[in-house]
């Protein structure tokens, strides 16, 4: 068993950073044919029709469901009695009312048009969907939706113990496809440029073309404050096609993992297409101090999901100018 790291080991260093204008152009590694290629490797590995929908803590033991919209299918989610996940068609059988309006007493979801009663089984010509709380996200299997060959569970990224970590999730909108934004993912090499305020010294230390894992290692220091930052190792993959994964291997909080899922809102082959990011960040840390951080989750949590408010507003941007040039043909890469 790994011994926690003494609690003197500094964790931070101080780095003066060039000005922006300065640094080192990255414009030559990132070749649109790399970003491209590792996009479409990770749009052809099976997703089993399985889509992200929301941090699982959102839906807990309470009087009102979850409503939900996967590529322009109505979801409502709730909990029994004994806490299990139920999923699916959020229009009621009946006369189509909007299920997420309805109410759950004791487990059963009553449609507060004419009172229809669900369990969460088939049910006068409602029809449940798989669903699955990983601990941090639930995800939802929409079979007509993805037209793959579904999978009984989801890919999970690999994650640090329950135990042994914080987590937090943010979710944000943008104008575009979800490969829009795991392609945003799959170029590390605007980090400094884009992110200054973030990012210090990135350098992309390993990409799919060097052989071996196919995944983009970064050398990076995040900014704390001032000078101080955190230098560590961060690995990219995507273990499906809607799925980016970046996983700190070395330096601070190894072991931590920041998962991206973008999911599609409005149906395939929307004119305005809208994708939701659903970004989990599961934080750890062998450090013995870190036992406090947990227990300290819910204050943390607020401020974990506002530093990744910051950086997607500058994702999403990206995202939502390459949709733009993609649907009018504009898009260079």
């Amino acid at each position: 068993m790994k011994e926690p790291r003494d609690r003197w080991t500094p964790p931070l260093r101080m780095r003066r950073a060039p000005r922006w204008e300065r640094q080192a152009a990255t414009w030559r590694d990132a070749k649109p044919a790399s970003i491209a290629e590792a996009l479409k490797r990770a749009g052809a590995r099976p997703s089993g029709n399985w889509y992200v929908v929301g941090a699982s803590r959102e839906i807990g033991a309470r009087e009102r469901p979850c409503g939900r919209t996967v590529a322009g299918v109505e979801i409502v989610l709730w909990r029994a009695e004994d806490g299990t996940l139920r999923a699916g068609p959020g229009e009621c059988p009946h006369l189509g009312a909007p299920l997420r309006d309805s109410r759950v007493v004791c487990g059963t979801l009553l449609c507060h048009w004419h009172g229809l009663a669900l369990d969460g089984g088939p049910f006068a010509g409602w029809e449940p969907y798989p669903v699955h709380d990983d601990g941090v996200l639930v995800w939802v299997r929409l079979d007509a939706v993805g037209g793959e060959p579904p999978l009984g569970n989801p890919v999970v990224p690999g994650r640090p113990a329950p135990g042994r970590a914080v987590d937090a999730v943010y979710t944000a909108v943008g104008r575009c496809e979800p490969e829009d934004v795991v392609a945003n993912r799959l170029d590390p090499w605007h980090g400094s440029w884009f992110h200054p305020y973030a990012f210090v010294g990135l350098k992309v230390a390993g990409t799919p073309e060097d052989g071996g894992e196919d995944a983009f290692a970064v050398d990076v220091s995040f900014k704390v404050a001032g000078r101080l930052v955190v230098p560590v190792r961060a690995v990219f993959t995507a273990p499906e096609p809607r799925t980016v994964v970046m996983h700190i291997t070395d330096g601070e909080g190894a072991g931590s993992v920041v998962e991206t899922h973008a999911t599609p809102l409005t149906a395939p082959g929307a004119t305005r297409p809208r994708t939701a990011v659903v970004e989990a960040v599961v934080a750890a840390s062998d450090r013995r101090g870190f036992t406090l951080a947990r227990a300290a989750a819910p204050v943390l949590r607020p401020l974990m999901r506002r530093t990744a408010g910051r950086l997607w507003r500058d994702d999403l941007a990206y995202a939502e100018r390459r949709w733009s040039l993609r649907s009018t043909g504009r898009f260079p890469g």
